[in-house]
């Protein structure tokens, strides 16, 4: 309708005008019309009284006078009259302008003077009047007197204001009758056309490729028509060539890399669209406190660093929330926009959430329950109705954006962590023809910990609505299965990793998440970088030990950093050699419990400093800011040793991209027993960071291990990692995906 009224604008606008132009012409020629007859009609009224008028002045009869004005007192449209003397006095007036002599009569002398009829508009009180003064001669052409008759001109307003209501409605009546007239040709010509070929356009972007234009256009859009069908006719034979092109070199190949999975996805899933979603997004625009300028920036998230590479190979739509305050200024209409900035890939869809629905789904009921729930750290979690509900709404906003972008068919919804455990099933609800996966990024729990949750069946069965949730571990996998069969009615297969609940069966499985390990072995090579670092800090001579997390509660800094106190308590001769570089970036500032671990970590920081330190060194350098990825690379690669001391994590990506970036160059790994990461990396120093003084010893033992064998060691783990990088991962599971859509 809006396309129509613009299309309809200009014609109105321009009828209206020509009209209005034309109306006033009319209306200034009858009110020039009207006036004319107005004074041709006084001037016969004042002349034919001019014979009487003289009589009086020349007896000086005003009983007469006054006589001569009343018969003026019923005529229509003719207000009255005055009898003037040669000086300007009234003699007579009509009754009902008896006041007329109180408002300025100048003009009377100038009548007298000239001895020349005047016709004018006059005020009178509110109305506008129409004068005419006519002087009275004798016969020796002296004047003894004057007339002035008066008129109502009110009717001549009326006639006026007649006209412009009939031209009004005549114009209104002509564009209703356009309106409806060139409605439905607009309809014909243009809408039904552009329609048809959007709908096609839109079956085309959901993958109904092989559906010819079933419309017959001619002109221009008929052209246009044409040339989409070729386009997709070649679109059509490329992927199937593709297609068949990447199976072959799926079974050829060894290493993965990006082009394999690319080359997987294709075999894999051919035609079919991936959809990634997830709470953070990939990029986010945020504006620069110094210059008030929007740049682009990679958010601080394990998440985000692994799947990056695998939308990147993938292609595909990935869906997160808007979280930038400059995000909405560099998304369309829909919230899309091509990322990365620079060199685009895939399609990054921004969600937009309220205040009241971050703090509730997010700060709320993912961050302040489900998230201590599932790290066993001892924080207590805090389960707030008003937040479960704000989860519930979040989830369905989340499932209706999916849902409005998914294609005709093969869908593949590929859901990200525990702000959505009810997704899966929400998007099952209305497309069962879709494979939904869900991966579980932090650690489950066992049954006695997570039937705490009052919201615990909900929340299973809406994970099990997905066909597929990958874990990093097995021992999670087996966690979620004992849970799913103790709190809630279904039945857990243990041959096929399953569990079926209403007829619905989902499978279980251990995925360990990994990095992109080609981004991060470059880093060694970039000498400049790692120059400007040990410069900056004075690290020159120095034993490097590394940190790298958010700051949470679950990443065990306040125990690293007991543990460093304790190793130079105990080790004073790293005292001046040993230099610590903690990099933490703040998150979750709004909850009290974040808040208040930055406060205990600046003072804790702060009282280790100053015990150990001197007038030229301090064991700890503490960077509270957020790094990207880049950023962070040079530091991996100076590190002599890097410290993850989770308390509790699914996996740790920290650990593998030290790895990743050490590449088989010496460093030593020193890392929890309690992540994800430990299972693969046996050849780091394993630590309990609850033990101080064994956590003390370790980091002795990492710095004083032999040369030969800190390479032998990080070698083996550069091979775990690259064998089993993050393109092995995504394959994985991509592979799992594509069984499932060969047995629904």
């Amino acid at each position: 309708m809006r396309r129509v009224l613009l299309f309809m604008l200009p014609i109105l606008i321009i009828i209206g005008i020509v009209f209005a132009g034309f109306g006033m012409l009319q209306v200034r020629f009858q009110q020039e019309r009207l006036m004319d007859d107005l004074e041709r009609k006084a001037k016969n009224v004042a002349e034919s009284m001019e014979l009487s008028a003289l009589n009086v002045f020349e007896k000086s009869d005003l009983r007469s006078a006054q006589l001569l004005v009343d018969k003026f007192q019923k005529r229509e449209r003719l207000q009255g009259c005055i009898i003037y003397s040669k000086e300007g006095k009234i003699l007579a007036v009509t009754e009902r302008i008896a006041d007329w002599g109180q408002k300025d009569n100048s003009y009377i002398d100038s009548v007298a003077r000239s001895q020349k009829a005047r016709g004018r508009m006059e005020k009178y009180k509110e109305y506008s009047m129409y004068s005419y003064v006519l002087p009275v001669l004798d016969s020796a052409e002296n004047t003894v007197g004057l007339i002035e008759v008066v008129y109502d001109t009110s009717y001549i307003f009326n006639i006026l204001t007649r006209q412009w209501r009939g031209i009004s409605v005549a114009l209104i009546v002509l564009v209703f009758l356009m309106i409806i007239v060139t409605l439905p040709l607009q309809r014909q010509i243009f809408v039904l056309p552009v329609q048809r070929l959007t709908e096609w356009f839109t079956r085309f972007q959901k993958g109904e490729t092989d559906e010819q234009l079933s419309f017959e256009e001619i002109g221009d859009l008929g052209k246009l028509a044409k040339e989409v069908e070729q386009v997709a006719l070649g679109l059509r034979v490329a992927r199937r060539t593709v297609s068949r092109e990447a199976q072959d070199r799926v079974e050829s190949g060894d290493l993965w890399t990006e082009k394999r999975l690319q080359d997987l996805v294709r075999a894999k899933l051919g035609e079919s669209s991936l959809f990634l979603v997830s709470n953070r997004e990939p990029y986010m625009h945020v504006l620069d406190e110094k210059t008030g300028k929007p740049r682009c920036v990679r958010p601080a998230s394990g998440v985000v660093t692994a799947l990056d590479p695998v939308m990147r190979a993938c292609g595909g739509v990935w869906v997160a929330q808007g979280s930038g305050n400059a995000d909405r200024k560099f998304a369309n209409s829909k919230g899309k926009l091509g990322v990365p900035p620079d060199d685009i890939h895939y399609i990054l869809k921004r969600t937009w959430l309220s205040k009241d629905e971050e703090r509730g789904f997010y700060y709320g009921f993912s961050n302040e329950g489900l998230w201590p729930l599932c790290h066993i750290t001892y924080t207590r979690p805090v389960f707030r109705e008003t937040d479960w509900q704000m989860y519930k709404k979040v989830n369905q906003k989340y499932a209706d954006s999916i849902l409005e972008e998914l294609p005709a068919k093969n869908p593949l919804v590929f859901i990200q962590d525990y702000h959505f455990t009810l997704l899966g099933k929400m998007i099952k609800e209305k497309r069962p023809d879709a494979i939904v996966a869900l991966f579980w990024h932090i650690p489950w729990p066992n049954p006695e910990v997570f039937s705490i949750c009052p919201y615990q069946e909900e929340i299973l069965d809406g994970m099990l609505g997905c066909d597929l949730i990958g874990f990093h571990v097995q021992y999670h996998c087996n966690n979620f299965l004992d849970t799913a069969n103790r709190l809630l009615e279904s039945r857990v297969d243990t041959e096929k990793f399953s569990v079926v609940r209403a007829n619905k069966e989902t499978f279980i499985r251990a995925f360990p998440i990994s990095v992109d390990n080609y981004s991060y072995e470059a880093a060694s090579s970039d000498f400049e970088s790692m120059e400007a670092i040990r410069k900056e800090y004075e690290l020159e001579g120095k034993i490097v030990g590394l940190g790298v997390e958010r700051i949470d509660y679950t990443k065990g800094i306040v125990e690293r950093i007991q543990a460093i106190d304790r190793f130079l308590e105990k080790y004073p001769q790293y005292i001046g050699k040993f230099v610590f570089i903690q990099i933490a970036a703040p998150s979750r500032t709004h909850i009290k419990r974040y808040h208040d671990l930055m406060g205990e970590i600046d003072e804790l920081i702060d009282k280790v400093n100053w015990k150990h330190s001197d007038n030229s060194w301090k064991p700890i350098i503490y960077m509270k800011k957020h790094f990207s990825s880049d950023e962070i690379k040079p530091f991996y690669a100076i590190a002599d040793v890097c410290v993850v001391s989770s308390l509790h994590d699914g996996m740790n990506l920290v650990a593998k991209e030290y790895v990743a970036t050490k590449n088989g160059a010496s460093g030593m790994l020193v890392l929890s027993c309690f992540t994800g990461a430990a299972r693969e990396l046996a050849d780091a120093v394993q630590i309990n960071p609850y033990s101080t003084e064994k956590f003390a010893d370790a980091i002795k033992l990492a710095i004083e291990i032999p040369e030969e064998e800190k390479k032998a060691r990080m070698s083996n783990m550069n091979k775990i990692v690259s064998d089993n990088n993050v393109f092995h991962w995504a394959g994985n599971i991509i592979s799992e995906i594509a069984s499932l859509k060969k047995g629904s």
